[in-house]
């Protein structure tokens, strides 16, 4: 059983080296200016390692020059890199603090000053929502963390949750390219959200938006999502709109992603061919409440085990949850310990599930846990202990139960974000 919890960890590896910056940014990066400055903007969980792999791009292999180079990136704590000349700050994630506000200001300031000649790379991750926060009219920071808790709890997909952030930002939904014109700019992004739709990753600070204000207004009741005063009314203020496509800041910008969930998911399901299992793919961007899915996955596995394979159900996406109650967790350990419960110790499955970033829900910290791993001993092991699975899921708590089983995995950052991968493996 040991053994095939490594391969599970093993399969979660190569998922999450196939979307390492250092690999994939280089070949994807824009020729630097001519004559004018070059200026490297990142925000989200992998700005950081974006950053670094872009800034010694542009000064080690192409010989740029470094006084003609600056640049701000603006990752969660943990995850920034010490570079030469771009600056690192770290803020708040998945609540914005006070640094989020200041690096959005700074950030802002920096894109304002570019020039007609010069460049400005643009190097976007998921988890810049909460990274770079400007808000609109009279929102505080304060009526900004309370909001997004609720956003949290409330079960709403990424997709509607940046609906909403899109429409109370001076800096999302293309107001950062509005401050960057007219001088040239290019977003490079890793993607993390389904459909890789560039104006949902980070709440597309640099692309055009689609989304409305009546959209926006739509989210809050079907996701029953109380606002304060001051975000209703930013919600009703036209000036709040986002920017459209065919708007003129657009005209010198152009983006593209370099790597995707997509490419992640491939990898993973390559590496488990690789150790010799047939892999069943259960889709790579699903969505829903992650105990639904698992109640799902758990049917496939038990009738899968049935037929006497050594098979991999590897599966993407980013699964929710509605926070009922208080304990601590994530979409990936509530989906692995719904998964649990649902196999019931059905013997010869073992099963993981993480976030590909390092961190699955948790407090910000970065030594909080990317996922759990359970196997057919995981219910008799808490049975032997006295604990109740499902009390724990019923409080919302998958981390208070696998961490009283010694089945938390806790990577530490691992400098990129393509998303969550759940691994089961049948048979021996």
């Amino acid at each position: 059983m040991k053994s095939k919890r490594r391969l599970c960890l093993a399969i979660f590896d190569a998922a999450v080296e196939a979307v390492l910056p250092a690999r994939f940014l280089p070949p994807a990066l824009p020729a630097p200016p001519e004559t004018g400055q070059l200026i490297i903007l990142a925000a989200g969980k992998a700005a950081g390692s974006m950053a670094l792999a872009a800034e010694t791009h542009y000064l080690k292999t192409l010989k740029f020059p470094p006084e003609r180079l600056s640049g701000l990136s603006v990752a969660r704590h943990g995850y920034g890199q010490k570079m030469q000349i771009v600056q690192q700050i770290e803020s708040g994630h998945p609540i914005p603090d006070a640094s989020s506000v200041a690096a959005s200001e700074k950030m802002l300031m920096l894109a304002e000053g570019a020039g007609p000649a010069d460049l400005v790379v643009f190097l976007l991750s998921g988890g810049a929502s909460a990274n770079l926060v400007a808000p609109a009219g009279r929102i505080t920071l304060e009526e900004k963390q309370a909001f997004t808790r609720s956003l949290l709890r409330s079960g709403a997909p990424i997709d509607a949750m940046n609906t909403l952030r899109k429409h109370l930002s001076r800096i999302k939904g293309g107001r950062l390219a509005a401050k960057v014109a007219p001088a040239r700019l290019v977003t490079v992004a890793l993607s993390d959200v389904p459909n890789d739709d560039l104006s949902t990753i980070g709440s597309g600070p640099t692309v055009p938006d689609v989304t409305t204000l009546e959209e926006a207004r739509a989210v809050l009741g079907r996701y029953a999502i109380t606002a304060p005063e001051a975000i209703a009314a930013a919600l009703s203020d036209p000036s709040n709109e986002s920017i459209k496509p065919g708007d003129p800041v657009f005209a010198n910008a152009r983006a593209l992603i370099a790597a995707r969930p997509a490419d992640a998911f491939a990898a993973a399901c390559n590496e488990a061919e690789q150790l010799g299992y047939r892999v069943v793919n259960l889709g790579n961007e699903l969505e829903g409440e992650a105990r639904a899915v698992a109640a799902q996955h758990a049917a496939i596995a038990l009738r899968e085990a049935g037929l006497g394979e050594k098979t991999a159900l590897i599966s993407g996406g980013e699964l929710t949850v509605t926070i009922k109650g208080e304990g601590r967790g994530g979409p990936n350990q509530e989906y692995a310990l719904a998964l649990a419960i649902a196999l019931q110790g059905a013997s010869g499955i073992v099963a993981f599930a993480a976030d590909t970033d390092g961190t699955d829900g948790g407090r910000g910290e970065p030594t909080d846990p990317a996922g759990a791993l359970i196997d057919s001993t995981t219910l008799s092991r808490a049975a032997s202990l006295g604990i109740s699975p499902q009390q724990f899921l019923d409080r919302n708590d998958s981390t208070g139960f696998f961490e009283v089983l010694g089945d938390l995995h806790i990577s530490g950052p691992t400098l990129t974000n393509a998303n969550d991968l759940r691994v089961i493996l049948i048979g021996d």
